[in-house]
């Protein structure tokens, strides 16, 4: 069974697009903790949060909250950097998973570059294999991240599915979707646990859950997208259903 971790980033967009000015303890809603608890009823197996470092969503009272509430599991995704690496190691989340950052995205919009980032993502595993932190690196499913992300000890590789699914509607679709099925084979090869992400929703799920080796996908907008209309429950529910038919 492939395993279901929602990301709630956008809930906390939501929030701030109203309340971003409002201290510790003024308004929260919506509430990003609240909405975790509700996508955990329903069947989620863990809850991702991106704490970026600009703040833009995801505060670190939000964090610190989760931590303490979240029934299943918490992965938090932080950049490669000193500051979020030594926020993580305090926090003790149950898995961190290293990702690129450029503020001047609306969302993340590529992998992290393993190869030319080596020495910082190699320090990072090791701090968090010494906090008994879990370490995924979010990268593309090419073969020369797959097989530095391995030799460095990252247990976990989550690939980013953006270019397949930015490519469904075009001709491109077959290839990407190619790309996503060698790397994961190239990674479950090479002893790294698998888990996907970025851009998957309730239509391109069909085939992505066809990726060999999968062990957990993180889905974030496209839930909180389908939630508008019919709850957080019935959308986790939903998609757990089409992952798992």
């Amino acid at each position: 069974m492939i395993l279901l971790g929602v990301n709630i980033d956008h809930c906390a967009t939501l929030r701030q697009a109203r309340y971003k000015d409002v201290g510790e303890g003024g308004a929260v809603e919506p509430d990003p903790v609240a909405l975790a608890e509700r996508a955990e009823r329903a069947g989620a197996d863990g809850i991702t949060a991106h704490l970026r470092e600009d703040r833009r969503h995801i505060q670190e009272r939000d964090v610190r909250r989760l931590r303490d509430s979240v029934s299943t599991r918490l992965n938090l995704e932080i950049a490669c950097t000193r500051a979020m690496i030594d926020f993580a190691v305090g926090l003790r989340p149950h898995s961190v998973c290293v990702v690129p950052e450029n503020r001047t995205e609306v969302t993340t919009e590529g992998g992290l570059d393993v190869v030319a980032g080596r020495d910082r993502v190699k320090a990072c595993i090791k701090a968090m294999a010494a906090a008994g932190i879990e370490t995924s690196l979010f990268i593309d499913p090419d073969e020369a991240q797959i097989e530095l992300s391995a030799k460095l000890g990252a247990p976990t590789v989550e690939l980013h599915t953006g270019a397949y699914a930015n490519a469904y509607g075009t001709p491109r679709r077959s290839a990407e979707f190619q790309r996503l099925r060698l790397g994961a084979a190239r990674a479950h090869d090479l002893g790294l646990r698998v888990n996907a992400g970025h851009g998957i929703n309730y239509v391109n799920i069909a085939e992505v859950r066809t990726v060999p080796h999968l062990h957990e996908l993180n889905i974030g907008h496209s839930i909180l997208s389908r939630a508008l209309f019919s709850g957080i429950e019935e959308a986790v529910r939903e998609m757990k259903a089409r992952m798992n038919p």
